[in-house]
């Protein structure tokens, strides 16, 4: 049986456009995840996931602990549900409503910890304690900054990029006795979100590989050095770094006490553009054929499911199978229609379906308010995702 036959037989009984995760795959995924992290822990990034009961899958397996959120009103929600006991908000955050009902439960302030790397974020945290300190991460700026700094290249996030940046931000905590310093985290975008092979472009491929040879050595070398700034004035009970395209340089330094990883587990197709290491997809949605408007073209209902970045044709989702399809230049993904075109529409009658893959993880969840589970050919349950909980964080 064919993997488009096998998913075609899961959901037989199920309705058109639908969102699916493949059980084995994720399976799979997760093994892969845990062997390249080498013993250190994964913290799962839920931004990539957003389901509850995929998350509960994954923190089921061994290799797998706590949860790297989004917003703090999610992990004010992850808590209440009882998902996890331990999750890190990796965005700060100004939400002085979701402050409040943090600083009101124990419970949740024990659990939840928040990210800062200004002054006025520990201004706004503070402002919100009440009688039980407030958890806090510094976010350290983990984009590789060659040429003596006169290029930078990863994402614009924190500004604190030296021990001495991070060390006169830990002293502003030290002195609130309301705020409780416990982690670091640094994201390594450079490595953990380029693929270094592009499709169809040898050159870039050779430089994006340089790039990331010479950041891990860097990036390596300053986190040792500001982590030991930092525990020569307090203890941590976590280093975080790095994400799915990262997990094994990320892991190999003694600094760093977990990893996090999210999107390796359902594996869009963006991450085909990695050479270190491979997946399965495990996310997929399928739509319905409604028209046939020519030879050689068919119309799917829905599709313009687009993912976040630049805008490029590398955002719009892939036709997957039956393999061959493509989209017309002048349409792309549409809001309520998608034309495909190729040798393979023409196999495709009226009410068959057309299997995509996102190009990233957790943002297909965004459009879908269930995810059917299967496992094989065998459909096994439909679960809410975030949205089909009433829930949309962002």
């Amino acid at each position: 049986m064919t993997l488009r036959d096998r998913y075609d037989t899961a959901t037989r009984g199920l309705e058109a456009p639908l969102a699916v995760v493949d059980l084995a795959a994720l399976r799979a995924n997760a093994a892969g995840l845990v062997r390249r992290a080498a013993g250190k822990p994964i913290r799962v990034a839920s931004k990539s996931v957003r389901c509850r009961a995929v998350l509960d899958e994954v923190l089921a397996m061994d290799g797998f602990a706590g949860i790297m959120a989004f917003t703090l009103p999610e992990a004010l929600w992850l808590v209440r549900e009882k998902v996890t006991g331990d999750v890190l908000v990796a965005y700060p955050t100004t939400d002085r409503t979701a402050l409040a009902a943090l600083a009101a439960d124990p419970a949740a302030a024990r659990a939840i910890t928040l990210t800062a790397d200004s002054p006025a974020h520990l201004d706004l945290i503070e402002d919100a304690a009440g009688a039980h300190p407030i958890r806090v991460c510094i976010d350290i700026d983990a984009s590789y900054r060659p040429l003596g700094g006169r290029v930078r290249i990863g994402a614009l996030r924190s500004p604190l990029h030296t021990p001495a940046d991070v060390r006169a931000l830990v002293e502003r905590i030290l002195a609130r006795p309301s705020l409780a310093l416990v982690g670091l985290m640094a994201y390594e975008s450079q490595i953990a979100g380029v693929g270094d092979l592009p499709p169809g472009r040898p050159a870039r491929a050779l430089a994006i590989r340089a790039m990331q040879r010479r950041s891990r050595i860097e990036l390596a070398r300053r986190r040792a050095a500001i982590v030991q700034a930092v525990r020569d004035l307090t203890d941590l009970e976590f280093v975080n770094g790095g994400g799915t395209g990262s997990v094994e340089s990320t892991a190999a330094e003694r600094a760093v006490t977990e990893v996090a990883a999210g999107s390796g587990l359902y594996h869009p197709h963006l991450f085909d553009q990695y050479s270190g290491f491979t997946g399965r997809p495990a996310a997929l949605f399928a739509l319905p054929v409604v028209r046939r408007p020519r030879p050689g073209t068919v119309t799917c209902l829905g599709g313009g499911y687009l993912a976040s970045g630049p805008a490029d044709d590398a955002r719009l989702p892939q036709p997957y199978l039956p393999a061959g399809l493509g989209y017309d230049p002048d349409e792309g993904a549409g809001e309520v229609q998608t034309p495909l075109l190729g040798r393979a529409a023409d196999l495709l009658d009226l009410g068959d379906r057309v299997w995509f893959r996102h190009t990233k993880a957790g943002e297909l969840c965004e459009r879908f308010a269930a995810l059917h589970l299967i496992d094989g050919d065998r459909f096994v349950r439909t679960v809410p995702t975030y949205r089909g909980e009433g829930h949309t964080f962002l």
